[in-house]
Formats: structure tokens, C-alpha cells, sequence
């Protein structure tokens, strides 16, 4: 018997997901109407999540009766940079040399037609070409429609295919899509282990900047949101956020002062809508997928305030040591390289040999344990009220997944920071900062990624290396962390490196 598998594409019914149709928003409406209501009375008495959801239902309230709502379009309907006035002219005129052809069929309209067609490609090509030149002239003073030139040229990102289910049958359905990819992506978490004996510590309680959150920040915040990013669960887009900025940043204030000194966090910043990213190898493999979330705009407001405080917090006491280059001020993957690259040719140019290993955790984000994590933010001295915030934001945390506007069931998240939130990288970090104790190695590290140096001259230095690596699995096993095998490699720079 033979089988085999035919990839072909298919048509993918498309969900019928909506949006704001804001050339049509009437936002004076909304805006008279949030004046005119007696907040304080509507807030006295309550609780951070009730004051939260009074917000968040007067919101909904007022846009969806002043903001329509239209189907969401892929498709874009911008016509190209290039096409100028004479392009369309030339367009015009191939084509009624055409209609003339195919009207007669003789050899003078076929010859009209053919020097109309040569002339409408020359003027296309010309277009084109001069469009680039004056993009690329006003990078430095447009940038915007220079990365739009750019993003215009990447591959379209295409809808969801087919999936294969474990026991082989294929899912076409986006529900049933939803629902394997949301069983995928939560398979990943893990389980804590309680946490031992011998990680007893002093907490520090290191000053905390005091004036972190005010009225005014919250009002920079929100003029800063990007209105182009989509919605979290909540339904609450960011263009009504920065649009309604000056009406809002009160309302927010307090509850995001609320929040943070009772350690109360609203359920809708603990939930998190998936979306699949197709990353490689076989489409209608669940396992090629990677989710990236998308999470309350508000939630993020706040923690972007909350962040700029830790960052502020980090450089104060110098926290973070200087081989970590991700999701760091003045750093990033160009000084990490530049860096390491100094180290490895000084010692080639020298004359001696080097070996480099490249090491990867697996699910590095998702595999985070909270206890353990916030063990660390403790021990370094983050003041409690931080500490319990970030404590309750990661308890009883939801995602699902979202398929051309099909929702997959909610599942519980159990360990691991979320990648689409402001505070998850820093919080990262923060995690895995001891790394580098005790290893002779030269260590640099770029968020997960990790890289080891090491020159080599004698059979010492390989068992120097080999322990180095040794105390790096101690401790990914004692934090609960695991390398990704497959992605670790090693590098051996130098003629006489063996």
C-alpha cells in the first residue's frame, strides 16, 4: 500500500470578526457625554475591579452608540506609493488602445496597442524607480513612509490552514483549529516544584521612588498608546484611549492607584487573547505555531508606568548585571554581538584558541515558575506593594485563542510571564539575573539566548568550560528551566582549536 500527503492551498472560510470604523466616530459625543457623569459618586464605596468594570461598561456604553462598526478587511485598499498622474494616463490609454483592438482586430489598433502598452510599463518602471529615490532621500525626515515602503515588500501573513490533530484527522474548522492550538500552547506550562529550604533570604526593602504614578504621567502614557496595535479582551481600542485621553486619565489614576495599593488587579488585565503565528516547517503541524498575545491596552498603561519604576529601581542599584543586553536602556543584540565579538577576537588575534557554546532555554517565557520568580523580585529588594501586584497579576491568569474572530475555549495559565505585556520581559530578566554566578566563563546573554566563552590552551581550561556548563544545568534545574538541546551548539574559533 502506499499513501502520500498532497500540500495544495485551500479555501479558508473567513470569520466574519468586526471593527471600529473610526472615520465615522463621533468622539465630541462621547467625550460631552463622559463630562457630564458624577464619577465620584459612581466610584465611592467600591472596590478596585468594581470601579474598573463601571469604567469599562461606561466606555463600551458611549462608543458602541457613537462608533459603527464595519467587517474587518485584510485586503489593502491604498493605492500603490508609485502611481502617479501620468502613470494613470498611460494606464487609461493602453487600455482604450485595447477596447480599439479588440473592436477591429486590425494591424494599425494592434500596433497602437503594443507602443500603448511598452510606453504604460516604461512609465510604471520610471515610477517606481523615482518613488524609491524619494523614499529613501526622506528616510531621516519621514520615516514612517519609509518602513511602510518596507513592510509593503515583506510576505502577507496568511490565515490559519488546516490542522492535524494527534490522532491524524484534519481540522478545517477555525473553532476546532482555535481549540488544538489553544490545547498546544497551554501544554508547555509547567508545574512548580515548592520551593526549598536554603532559598531563605533578608528582603532589602530598597527605597522605591515615590512620585512613579501620577495624573499627568497616566495622561503621557495614553498620548503615547499606538493606536495601530488591536485590542486586548476587553474590547477597549487604543485609538478611543488616546482619543478620550484628557476625559480618562483621571478615572484611570485612581484606579490604577487603587490597584496598586491593595494589590487588586481587574480580571480583564489577567486575560489574554492568542493569535498563532505560523514560524516553520509544515503548516498543519499545531507545534509550528507560536502564540503572541494580545492583552488589556489599559493593563499595559499601567504596567509601562510600573516598568519605568523598576527600570528606574534597576539603574539605582545597578541590579541587572552588564552581560545581560535584552530589554535593556542602551543595550541591545548589536552591543551584545559587539561585545562578545571583542572578546573572542582579541584572544584569536592573540593567538589562542576559543571555544564558544550557545545555549537556548526551551519556552523560556512560558516556563517562568511564579513562586520562584517572585522569590527573586523579594530578594532584591522590590518593595512589597510591587512585589504583591505583580504576585496577584500573574494569579489566575486566562488565554485562549482567536481564529479570524473564533475564540477558543479559556484556559488556566500556570506558569511563565505573558510575552505580550509590558512588565513580562523586564520581570525575565530579572529571573534568570544569577545565571552567570560563579562561572569562570565569559557569559553574555540576550533575553533567553545565552552564550558561554571560553579560551582554551590547556586540558584545564576544557574542564573549566565543562564545569562552567555543569553549574549552568544545576542551575536551570534547580529554577525549574530547560535547554533546548536541539538549538545548543558549540563553536571552536582558532587554527589550532581541535
Amino acid at each position: 500500500m502506499v499513501t502520500f500527503e498532497i500540500n495544495s492551498k485551500k479555501h479558508i472560510h473567513k470569520g466574519h470578526a468586526k471593527t471600529y470604523h473610526f472615520k465615522k466616530a463621533n468622539f465630541i459625543k462621547i467625550k460631552e457625554a463622559l463630562n457630564v457623569i458624577d464619577w465620584q459618586k459612581l466610584f465611592h464605596g467600591k472596590n478596585t475591579e468594581d470601579k474598573w468594570n463601571i469604567f469599562k461598561l461606561t466606555l463600551e456604553k458611549y462608543t458602541s452608540q457613537y462608533i459603527p462598526l464595519v467587517n474587518k478587511y485584510k485586503r489593502n485598499r491604498l493605492k500603490p506609493m508609485w502611481l502617479s498622474r501620468k502613470v494613470t494616463k498611460e494606464m487609461k490609454n493602453k487600455k482604450k488602445a485595447f477596447k480599439a483592438f479588440k473592436f477591429d482586430k486590425s494591424e494599425a489598433s494592434y500596433k497602437a496597442y503594443r507602443a500603448a502598452n511598452k510606453a504604460c510599463k516604461k512609465a510604471i518602471r520610471w515610477a517606481k524607480l523615482e518613488n524609491e529615490k524619494e523614499i529613501a532621500k526622506e528616510s531621516k525626515t519621514n520615516p514612517k513612509r519609509f518602513f511602510r515602503y518596507i513592510n509593503s515588500k515583506k510576505p502577507k501573513s496568511e490565515n490559519v490552514g488546516s490542522l492535524k490533530s494527534e490522532s491524524g484527522l484534519l481540522l478545517t474548522e477555525d473553532q476546532d483549529k482555535a481549540e488544538i492550538l489553544n490545547d498546544y500552547f497551554s501544554s508547555v506550562f509547567i508545574k512548580e516544584k515548592l520551593i526549598t529550604g536554603d532559598m531563605k533570604f533578608i528582603n532589602q526593602n530598597l527605597l522605591i521612588q515615590s512620585d512613579w504614578l501620577t495624573q499627568d504621567k497616566v495622561l503621557q502614557k495614553l498620548n503615547n498608546v499606538n493606536v495601530n496595535k488591536a485590542p486586548g479582551p476587553d474590547g477597549i481600542h487604543p485609538r478611543v484611549l488616546r482619543e478620550l485621553c484628557v476625559e480618562i486619565c483621571k478615572l484611570l489614576f485612581v484606579i490604577f492607584q487603587d490597584s496598586f495599593l491593595s494589590g487588586i488587579v481587574p480580571e480583564d488585565w489577567r486575560k489574554a487573547d492568542e493569535v498563532p503565528i505560523f514560524k516553520k516547517g509544515l503548516k498543519f503541524v499545531p507545534g509550528n505555531y507560536r502564540p503572541v498575545s494580545l492583552t488589556s491596552v489599559a493593563g499595559k498603561v499601567f504596567e509601562g508606568l510600573l516598568r519605568d519604576n523598576i527600570q528606574e529601581f534597576i539603574g539605582r542599584y545597578n541590579v541587572i548585571g552588564k552581560n545581560q543586553h535584552g530589554f535593556m536602556k542602551h543595550r541591545s543584540c548589536q552591543t551584545n554581538l559587539i561585545t562578545f565579538y571583542e572578546e573572542v577576537s582579541r584572544s584569536i588575534d592573540q593567538g589562542v584558541a576559543v571555544d564558544v557554546i550557545y545555549l537556548d532555554f526551551a519556552k523560556a517565557f512560558d516556563t517562568v515558575p511564579h513562586k520562584k520568580l517572585l522569590f527573586k523580585l523579594r530578594k532584591i529588594g522590590l518593595d512589597e506593594n510591587t512585589c504583591s501586584w505583580i504576585e496577584n497579576w500573574l494569579k489566575d491568569r486566562v488565554q485562549r485563542v482567536v481564529i479570524n474572530g473564533t475564540f477558543s475555549r479559556w484556559t488556566p495559565v500556570v506558569s511563565g510571564v505573558p510575552q505580550g505585556s509590558v512588565i513580562g520581559p523586564i520581570l525575565f530578566n530579572l529571573f534568570i539575573n544569577d545565571l552567570g554566578i560563579g562561572i569562570e566563563s565569559h557569559v553574555s546573554v540576550f533575553a533567553d539566548d545565552t552564550k558561554l566563552g571560553k579560551v582554551i590552551q590547556c586540558e584545564q581550561d576544557v574542564t573549566s568550560l565543562q564545569r562552567d556548563l555543569d553549574k549552568l544545568g544545576d542551575w536551570a534545574l534547580k529554577w525549574q528551566m530547560k535547554f533546548n538541546l536541539d538549538k545548543c551548539k558549540v563553536m571552536h574559533f582558532g587554527g589550532k582549536n581541535t
